[in-house]
């Protein structure tokens, strides 16, 4: 699916299908996290790599709210790996990849503090 791009600033997701998401135009077919001015490999191919240590990394950019994009089917992370992010009272929401896309950009539309970490694989 291809999306029109709207006035919002920052990086938007501007794609998506099985295996890739684009950004800005820019075809991506890794993990990734997203955010207004944040563009960066996330080092986790599939969801069941997933470990403490990848939600620690999405703290240091300080968003208000995590959208948490789990691939092709809804899966939630065990709640111990997120407790990085409830002790900096960062909210976390998770969804399948290509509803979290959507997600994104409604909220980078709105101007919030979101961003997007993109399970590819």
């Amino acid at each position: 699916m291809k999306f029109q791009a709207d006035a919002a600033r920052g990086n938007a997701v501007t794609g998506y299908g099985a295996g890739w998401v684009a950004v800005n135009g820019r075809r991506l077919e890794h993990s990734v996290v997203i955010g207004p001015d944040v563009l960066v490999n996330w080092e986790c191919p599939v969801f069941s790599a997933l470990s403490s240590g990848h939600f620690d990394l999405l703290g240091e950019f300080a968003p208000e709210l995590v959208i948490f994009g789990s691939g092709s089917t809804l899966q939630f992370p065990a709640p111990q790996l997120l407790t990085s992010l409830y002790s900096q009272r960062i909210g976390l929401e998770t969804m399948d990849t290509q509803a979290a896309c959507r997600t994104y950009n409604f909220l980078l539309g709105e101007g919030r503090r979101a961003i997007a970490a993109l399970l590819i694989g």
